[in-house]
């Protein structure tokens, strides 16, 4: 049985965020308990926090992250962050160079037993990856070993622009290659349209070469509210397909 999806991305900074949140919500929409989860995030900022410790109060120093504070205000979890975003890094970079530079070992069983645990209590999880595929978290794993550990399907959000055919066959091809169930792809207008040939084109051409369906073109959102993300997600998604993944 189906317990969720995992979104993946063509490149970083195409909207994975928005996209797992509108998904979340979608979910929850048809009736299913979910929870959002970010297993790894880099860019993480940092936050002083005063502790009393024993007779002394101490400087704890936080990384908050952003991404998996969004995904868990979205699901309305109560979970602890530290089960939403197991493993954390302020550098903005992939994992493992993050954690080489910060002598911070990536700890994969801890995002193992942290997605374990949100399973025993949700019925489904929306897990956001970090970039693409084959970005490293550590030297010989990869987001593809993680989604293959997880056993979820994929949804992968594309560009609309210049170049994303080539980059999302690659993606999908590649997924398809290794054995990954791949629900669809997502085009998502993470910058505002510049209206170019390309952005009017890329969706009609990849609904004709694609071996997976395009589950929908999301929209540039000027806001980021719970009721905008879910309406654009009603009204722009396939849901039949997306019901299709959801426990009977």
């Amino acid at each position: 049985m189906t317990r969720g999806f995992f979104i993946t991305g063509t490149d970083t900074g195409v909207g994975k965020t928005v996209i797992a949140g509108a998904l979340i919500l979608i979910i929850k929409h048809m009736g299913c308990r979910v929870c959002g989860m970010k297993p790894i995030e880099t860019g993480c900022m940092k936050s002083e926090n005063v502790v009393q410790k024993a007779e002394s109060r101490v400087k704890d120093t936080l990384l908050i992250p952003a991404d998996g504070m969004f995904l868990k205000e979205i699901a309305d979890m109560d979970d602890s962050i530290d089960v939403v975003t197991p493993i954390r890094f302020e550098n903005p970079l992939a994992p493992f160079p993050a954690s080489e530079i910060e002598g911070i070992p990536v700890d994969i069983e801890k995002i193992k037993k942290a997605f374990e645990d949100l399973l025993r209590k949700y019925d489904m999880a929306v897990v956001e990856g970090i970039g693409g595929l084959l970005v490293p978290l550590d030297r010989n794993y990869f987001v593809l070993d993680l989604i293959k550990h997880f056993g979820l399907p994929i949804v992968i959000v594309s560009r609309p622009g210049l170049g994303t055919i080539n980059h999302t066959l690659l993606t999908v091809n590649y997924a398809i290659k290794e054995g990954i169930n791949v629900a669809g792809i997502i085009m998502n207008y993470s910058q505002p349209p510049e209206n170019t040939l390309a952005e009017k084109t890329n969706s009609r051409v990849l609904q004709q070469i694609s071996p997976v369906p395009l589950l929908g073109i999301f929209p540039y959102l000027e806001d980021l509210q719970k009721d905008t993300i879910e309406r654009a997600a009603v009204k722009n998604l396939n849901l039949e397909i997306i019901r299709n993944y959801l426990p009977a």
